[in-house]
């Protein structure tokens, strides 16, 4: 298969930890050119200064910091990928997370709307002005990395899980529409995965053991097993692949989310995870 991307160049959102760094490292490998895009500099620099370390086929890595929920930002970024070497020929929008966990009838609204603002708008903005630099170029692809909690109902994530099934869509509608234009856009749905973002979830032994209870291959996954797909989805190998959401999860979506009440219940209460305020 060629999986080469080399002399291309490519945009990664949220590139300064978890499966943005992993997916950044995997394009490098690959002899591809990655600017990593992020909130904290700190994080960029260090991702950035360890990924350059296997750059052994060419690939080079920059760092930008920026903030996807700020289109001037987003297209700001953008134009700089562009900008070094001429051209974009992708984008993995790794940028997202959460500011909410419990019963709905306890979320703050402000936390609610800034989750939503990150995972949806956010995914938007950086999409719309990538997608400009890839049809002038001739084409190109764009992979959102969304979540199994989109499509396997996750109680008590707040708004996680349907701004994640909004990200679904919105690669799905993007593909119909910038097929014409030889824009592919998919979407990954990761399963656990191993990240700083959910290591609260990896420390509970409760919730833990109900996670290997739902997936039939017996381990977690890793940030390299998302990236490994996005490369793929990058490539000339995928060349016939748009509008798709594929899960790598170890095969839990073809189970139930998570039982997160053992982490829960001690904050919110049995009443409290059933909705009574």
């Amino acid at each position: 298969m060629l999986l080469s991307l080399k002399d291309r160049t490519f945009l990664v959102t949220g590139g300064g930890s978890g499966i943005g760094r992993a997916a950044a490292a995997a394009v490098v490998a690959s002899g591809g050119n990655a600017m990593l895009a992020g909130r904290n500099v700190d994080k960029l620099a260090a991702a950035a200064t360890e990924i350059e370390a296997i750059a052994a086929h060419g690939g080079q890595v920059r760092y930008e910091p920026a903030d996807v929920t700020d289109e001037d930002q987003a297209a700001r970024v953008v134009a700089a990928t562009t900008a070094w070497n001429g051209r974009l020929d992708g984008v993995v929008h790794s940028a997202g997370g959460s500011e909410t966990i419990g019963p709905l009838t306890q979320i703050d609204s402000a936390a609610w709307r800034n989750t939503v603002d990150l995972n949806v708008n956010g995914t938007m903005y950086v999409l719309k002005h990538a997608a400009r630099e890839m049809v002038r170029g001739g084409g190109g692809s764009f992979v959102g990395i969304s979540s199994i909690a989109s499509s396997n109902t996750h109680r008590w994530f707040g708004a996680y899980g349907p701004s994640k099934a909004a990200l679904d869509h919105l690669m799905m509608v993007a593909a119909d529409e910038l097929g014409a234009s030889s824009v592919r856009v998919n979407g990954i749905r990761p399963g656990l995965t191993r990240t700083d973002m959910v290591a609260p979830i990896m420390e509970s032994p409760a919730v833990s053991e109900d996670y290997r209870a739902c997936t039939p291959l017996p381990r977690v996954g890793e940030a390299e097993d998302v990236a490994n797909l996005a490369v793929f989805l990058l490539s000339d190998a995928a060349g016939f692949i748009t509008g798709q959401v594929i899960n790598v999860d170890g095969g839990h979506g073809l189970r139930r989310g998570p039982d997160l009440s053992g982490m829960l219940e001690p904050i919110f209460g049995a009443d409290g995870l059933r909705g009574v305020v």
